[in-house]
């Protein structure tokens, strides 16, 4: 990609996906880190689960 010489960053079609779909990168990125946060609890209370509830008769 070249650069643009006049220094603006403008990227329009961005901007219109940005204003019909929503910002979908800082959402993922919002989802990850609430994820992160659920996955040591989560691997903690592992412990109090028997596999053999799941398994179907």
């Amino acid at each position: 990609m070249i650069p643009n010489p006049t220094g603006n960053d403008h990227l329009p079609v961005y901007e219109s996906l940005l204003r019909e779909r929503g910002d979908v990168v800082a959402e993922a990125r919002v989802a990850a880190e609430q994820m992160q946060d659920q996955a040591p609890q989560a691997s903690s209370s592992s412990q109090d689960w028997d596999p053999s509830d799941f398994n179907p008769q």
